[in-house]
């Protein structure tokens, strides 16, 4: 990369973006890997990074993004490991928690691998170890912490080490609690000296404890002493200390060398997790800056639809759209001071050198940008009095550099061409470098004031015009970018807005040639009619757009009409299908009890023969048996006398039977003509038991009970619910009838309907409904808690 290209970039402020980006990554060396990113020259490196910025932006939308909070450097801790040297416990957690990393990375690559992406081989790269990160976290808990679960002898140690430590401190607390020992003592603590314990005793009572003298306080006043009965525990204590030092060291050096064990692996999962980081910080970046994938030509054209500069405020920039290399090859922007020429000019080459990093660029869907081999500026003013260079000089140094490293593929920036000398001179000269560009085939987009190069681009193929928009009711810039379209400077319209005198401007004015007033005024009159023929395209457009929502939603309607319909005709020829299906059911069932009642009929028939005939003979021997003398009393069973005479109408049993039979006719001798279903016979008042009132009433209370059973199973069978949600408005009216009916039958006192919210037509045709049913009482939307306007509920009469 030449100096000149790295200068433009810095011109072009891609670092100051590199930085945004950096922002967006975790790791220490990921961030330092963004800000050294630098734009690709080669199509297919462009679009693989492209590739994996896709990848990573769609990942972190259905799942975010994974944590690289672990990934720090661990090559120089297992490059000392494989040499045999121990790790501390800081080093060897970070080798752990990178493990980790590693490991959460990769199940989250796991959890959905639906489909193939650019970065799925970095992903499965990953090793991890989950054995040694595991043996490291719990043998280490902290820094300072090393387990007693460790190692068993760690264990035995730390165990013997707090016998020991119980020990002495016994000994101790006996001396400090004993009364003997209270006027020795200058307070009753226990402290340590170099690693011992100690009891603080007054120095005039020095041989009155005998003992090891550790210490003397600075007064000379108190002396620190080991008791003798302490010597032996505190011995003990400190060879057992120095045995945990060596099995740490020990435990320590066990890691290190199963570190160094996995050493290879371990160090690709580093870089693998960093080269991740990275990818999903332009993944991260994009999101941010509501960026797109743009598409990579091979042809040298750029294509930008809605273009934004990255670096401003995205809820207030105003975005541009700009073409360059497909029909014209050169670009002469114009307009005014402050309306957005330099901010174009940069976007045109940040966005090309975004893409070719690897970034989505703040631009609409299809948007598309080549590959350079190099974007070279002059933007900016770079006067210099240490190197004394005037603005003209500076801009002069960087067009002679650019004129001799431009080549066909080259994107070439100028801003204010030919500017800060003689205007006729600048022009010519801006025509010339402009021409000698073009004749070296690249592409060429350049900013200027000069009229001369506007009257250049109009009459030269492959040069075009834009112009910066300037309202010129608010005498203010829009900042939109017209492609085709010259622009004025509108010098005096601004420097009014900014208050200089009237008297200045007209005077200014008077100062102009003939000519270029009139080419100004031609550009004022075209800029007026352009504003006027925009104004009346976008209503065009509008009113367009509007023919095809109206012309949609006819559509639409009428697709739903045609739905509706065959959904009826289906519901209908289904309906007629089960109605006649339950009609032959019913003729059949009909024709079948109708040869019952034939049947039953015909024995019912010969039954009341046999009974007329059996009680003939009845009679017949009763009447032998009375004229013989009298009858056996005793064979038949007493029948109660009746609480009054028979009358027709009354209910009768006769003995042994349980079935009752009516009373159908009193006859002149007394006799008693009974029914009971078809059956008839003639009997004496004496042959027959009178049921009473009171025996009617119980036998009634049975059939009632079960019609009342009936009555609740016929309600609890009734559904208290419609679903319509998904009905069309023309199935309604039968489901809510049926409902209804059904409802009534239960004998249901309210009942809900859910129509749903949606547009409210199903709510309002169900309301209708129900205005006019005869079997609704009243109805109300649902309150909260009931499903609101989604439901209605209906008082049944």
């Amino acid at each position: 990369m030449s100096e000149l290209f790295e200068k433009s970039i810095r011109t072009l402020e891609l670092p100051r973006v590199l930085e945004l980006l950096s922002e967006q990554a975790v790791s220490e060396e990921a961030k330092r890997r963004t800000l050294a990113l630098r734009p690709s020259a080669e199509a297919e490196e462009v679009e693989r990074l492209q590739d994996q910025t896709d990848a990573a932006r769609t990942m972190i939308g259905l799942r975010g993004s994974p944590s690289f909070s672990g990934v720090r450097p661990v090559a120089e801790s297992l490059s000392r490991a494989d040499r045999g040297g121990g790790l501390n416990t800081r080093e060897l957690l970070t080798i752990a928690e990178l493990l980790s990393c590693a490991r959460r990375t990769r199940e989250y690559w796991n959890a959905d691998q639906a489909q193939q992406t650019a970065v799925d081989h970095l992903f499965d790269s990953l090793h991890g170890n989950r054995f040694l990160e595991e043996k490291i976290k719990s043998a280490i808990l902290d820094e300072d912490t090393i387990a007693d679960t460790a190692s068993p002898e760690l264990q035995d140690i730390r165990r013997h080490m707090r016998v020991a430590q119980s020990k002495g401190r016994q000994i101790l607390q006996r001396i400090i609690s004993s009364p003997s020992y209270a006027k020795i003592l200058q307070e009753s603590i226990i402290t340590q000296r170099d690693g011992r314990f100690v009891v603080p005793v007054k120095a005039e009572h020095r041989g009155d404890l005998p003992g090891l003298v550790h210490d003397v306080s600075s007064s000379g006043a108190t002396i620190f002493v080991e008791p003798m009965g302490v010597v032996q525990a505190n011995n003990e204590l400190i060879e057992l200390e120095a045995k945990e030092k060596k099995e740490i060291e020990r435990i320590l050096a066990e890691l290190s060398a199963d570190a160094a064990a996995h050493k290879d692996d371990i160090q690709w999962d580093y870089d693998a997790l960093v080269h991740l980081d990275e990818i999903f910080a332009r993944g991260q970046l994009s999101y941010k800056l509501d960026a797109c994938r743009p598409e990579i030509r091979r042809n040298g054209s750029v294509s930008l639809r809605r273009a934004r500069h990255p670096l401003l405020d995205q809820s207030r920039a105003v975005p541009i759209d700009l073409q360059l290399g497909d029909t014209f090859d050169t670009l002469i922007i114009t307009g005014p001071n402050t309306g957005g020429k330099t901010v174009s000019l940069k976007t045109l080459g940040l966005l090309c050198l975004m893409a070719q990093c690897g970034l989505h660029i703040p631009a609409a869907s299809g948007s598309a940008v080549p590959v350079f081999d190099r974007v070279l500026a002059d933007v900016g003013d770079e006067q210099s009095i240490e190197q004394n260079l005037s603005t003209f000089s500076a801009h002069m140094t960087n067009i002679v550099r650019i004129l001799a490293e431009a080549d066909s593929k080259s994107l070439v920036l100028f801003d204010e061409l030919g500017a800060g000398t003689d205007p006729v001179e600048g022009a010519a000269l801006a025509v010339a470098v402009i021409q000698r560009v073009r004749s070296c085939g690249a592409r060429l987009a350049a900013t200027t004031h000069y009229a001369e190069l506007k009257t250049f681009a109009m009459m030269t193929a492959g040069v075009e015009n834009a112009s910066c928009e300037f309202d010129v009711e608010t005498l203010r810039p829009t900042y939109r970018l017209l492609i085709g379209i010259p622009g004025k400077s509108n010098a005096f319209a601004i420097s009014r807005r900014l208050g200089l005198p009237d008297e200045v401007i007209d005077e200014a004015r008077r100062q102009m040639t003939g000519e270029s007033v009139r080419f100004e005024d031609v550009l004022t009159q075209l800029e007026e009619k352009r504003q006027a023929l925009e104004k009346k395209q976008t209503e065009t457009d509008r009113l367009f757009l509007q023919r095809e929502e109206d012309a949609r939603r006819a559509r639409e309607f009428r697709e739903q009409m045609e739905k509706a319909k065959e959904n009826a005709r289906s519901r209908g020829e289904a309906e007629a299908r089960r109605i006649i299906q339950e009609a032959r059911s019913a003729a059949d069932a009909a024709f079948a009890e109708l040869a019952q009642m034939r049947a039953r009929q015909a024995r019912a028939e010969q039954m009341e023969n046999v009974n007329e005939a059996q009680s003939a003979l009845r009679r017949k021997l009763n009447e032998a048996q009375e004229a013989a003398g009298g009858r056996d009393e005793t064979e038949r069973e007493p029948i109660p006398a009746p609480s009054r005479p028979i009358r027709v109408g009354d209910q009768v049993e006769l003995p042994g039977v349980r079935t009752p039979a009516d009373v159908a006719a009193v006859n002149k001798d007394g006799t008693l003509q009974l029914t009971s279903g078809r059956l008839r016979m003639t009997v004496r008042p004496d042959e027959v038991r009178l049921i009473e009132e009171a025996e009617k009433k119980g036998r009634k209370a049975a059939p009632a009970a079960i019609r009342q059973h009936a009555a609740q199973l016929l309600r609890a069978s009734a559904p208290s619910e419609l679903d319509m949600r998904g009905m069309e408005t023309l199935e309604a009216e039968s489901a809510v009838e049926n409902f209804l009916s059904a409802a009534v039958m239960g004998k249901l006192e309210t009942v809900t309907i859910i129509h749903g919210k949606g547009t409210g037509a199903l709510r309002k045709r169900v309301q209708e409904i129900l205005r006019r049913s005869p079997l609704v009482k009243s109805f109300r939307l649902g309150m909260y808690g009931e499903g609101e306007s989604g439901v209605t509920v209906v008082t049944l009469k």
